[in-house]
């Protein structure tokens, strides 16, 4: 079995992962086995494998426990949202001048938002306990099965009884006899064993995804900054894009609300008046929430005021418009298959600046898909530099050609930065790493390393450190490839979003879709682009 070929063969034991592929080679080899002492080598490998962990009574305790919180973060909402509605005056609380009324209705929806993480954590707990349970069940099971296959085989066979030189027909079809009652006994353990492997890796995976998920979505407490009032703070982790679903398209990601929260604190106290002044005056919740972006994205003061002038008074849909490369709609995750030529999900969402769509080449066409990538990734996370695409060095511009103009242009920048190749095609995977880390990781606060995925268990294995990366608001370059004709096919594309076990994927085609975990882990990215690029083999992870 290739997984024992490794210097260490035991290390695999050690995760999860390790152990659910451990049981997978077995599943093949059991039942192959011809020789006796082949085959009980084979169930004590198995049985090396420790049971599935953790205590299921302490998290139906813990599930148990926050859901009753809901109840009480209900009331609190109930409570919030009656004094919403009770006419308050036009007065302003907080450091930036936020209306009385949107403040506590700003609570309200907080409360709301607590009350779905106390239920989404309870769910995810009491799920992980259930599948832990079954885990264990089929676990065990297969250990009795196997401890019976080692009954029925007998010891070990010795170097006398190979001498034998006669043998009788009733011995030799007994011993056949218990060789294949034994490989059928062992084979059946080692499927159990490892059915209960799964179910556990799954659970422990899935219980992962959404309790990163919902703590990504506690926001308001994100932001630690002893600068700005609670008030301050729970409307800037409130407010989100004029356009789409609200819960997809909040403007500053958890991470971002944490960034900004320290970089207010480390400035000094000159900065700090001007950053007040600055928030202070803004015209709308989402002109101060991206200053407030901005700063996450590591500007200096200095450069938050020139772009707070290119900015202020400008209205949500101009804001989202210039600044927001991608926009998520409420009807996006809705399943309307395939194409039966290409194999692309049907349901994609254009991603554009009035028509210009955000692609390669401008129209999808030429090979500087990494570079592409790059640069949308950077103008996820950095408004700043997204104006200077959409608006030009004025920031004032809505010429969808001259921003296909300066966006082709970053492109081929970025292309030749990483070293891609003539004729803008092709860049190694050394050279993305490099342009991610140079043009994202100043912004994100996280440098980018690859990892190479060629196989369903390191796709897997890497999807919680993906998700929980994507829930703090750091897009996550990858690459896909295929073969066609004989011919190699790689292409480049960047996960920005999670919603259960959905990844939303966005394609330097100009395009955004949503596909299924089992998607990326078994083949499924011609989804997210066509037949020619079907498995995931590298991802660039940001590092915390």
């Amino acid at each position: 079995m290739g997984i024992f070929d490794d210097l260490n063969p035991f290390a695999a034991l050690e995760t999860p992962a390790g152990r659910r592929s451990w049981l997978a080679d077995l599943c093949t080899s059991i039942p192959k086995a011809t020789d006796k002492n082949d085959l009980l080598d084979l169930i004590d490998n198995a049985l090396l494998v420790s049971a599935p962990a953790g205590d299921t009574a302490t998290l139906e305790s813990l599930g148990t426990r926050y859901r009753g919180q809901v109840d009480k973060a209900g009331e609190l909402h109930d409570r919030v949202n009656r004094v919403a509605h009770k006419g308050l005056p036009e007065v302003w609380v907080g450091h930036t001048s936020v209306l009385a009324s949107d403040a506590v209705a700003g609570a309200a929806r907080a409360a709301t938002k607590m009350s779905e993480a106390f239920q989404g954590g309870a769910k995810a707990l009491h799920a992980l306990a259930d599948a832990l349970g079954t885990a264990k069940k089929q676990d065990a099971d297969g250990r009795a099965l196997m401890q019976q296959a080692k009954e029925r085989l007998g010891p070990r066979d010795s170097f006398f009884d190979f001498g034998r030189l006669i043998e009788t027909a009733q011995e030799k079809a007994e011993k056949k006899a218990a060789l294949e009652a034994g490989r059928g006994l062992a084979a059946d353990g080692v499927e159990s064993m490892h059915k209960g492997a799964v179910s556990a890796d799954d659970a422990v995976r899935a219980a992962a995804r959404d309790l990163n998920k919902w703590a990504a979505e506690a926001r308001a407490g994100k932001m630690h900054s002893g600068q700005l009032s609670a008030v301050d703070r729970m409307m800037l982790a409130d407010t989100s894009g004029k356009d789409g679903a609200p819960d997809y398209n909040e403007i500053l990601t958890a991470g971002e609300l944490e960034r900004s929260g320290r970089a207010m604190d480390q400035l000094s106290p000159a900065d700090r008046a001007r950053m007040d002044r600055l928030l202070a005056g803004a015209g709308t919740p989402q002109e101060k929430a991206y200053l407030m972006k901005a700063l996450a994205a590591g500007h200096g003061v200095d450069d938050i005021q020139a772009f707070d002038g290119k900015i202020h008074g400008k209205d949500p849909a101009w804001l989202q418009r210039h600044l927001a490369p991608i926009v998520t709609g409420a009807d996006s995750l809705k399943d309307e298959g395939t194409n039966p030529l290409s194999g692309a999900n049907m349901n994609t969402e254009l991603q554009d600046f009035d028509g210009q769509q955000w692609a390669q080449g401008g129209d999808g066409q030429d090979g500087t898909c990494v570079a592409s990538t790059t640069v949308a990734a950077r103008a996820v996370v950095d408004p700043v530099y997204a104006l200077s695409l959409t608006g030009g060095p004025s920031g004032q511009e809505d010429d969808p050609e001259a921003f296909r103009q300066r966006l082709v242009a970053e492109q081929h920048r970025m292309h030749l930065e990483g070293h891609g190749g003539a004729d803008w095609e092709g860049m190694n995977l050394q050279g993305q790493e490099q342009i991610s880390n140079k043009e994202i990781s100043p912004q994100t606060g996280s440098a980018y390393e690859l990892h190479e995925v060629r196989n369903p268990d390191a796709r897997r294995d890497i999807l919680p450190a993906i998700e929980k990366s994507v829930a703090d608001g750091k897009p996550v370059p990858f690459d896909a490839e295929g073969v066609t004709n004989g011919k190699w096919n790689g292409h480049s594309m960047m996960i920005v979003g999670q919603e259960g076990d959905k990844l939303e994927i966005y394609n330097p085609w100009g395009r955004t879709t949503w596909i299924s975990e089992d998607d990326f882990v078994n083949g499924g990215m011609a989804k997210a682009s066509d037949n020619r690029y079907h498995d995931a083999y590298a991802v660039h992870l940001p590092q915390d």
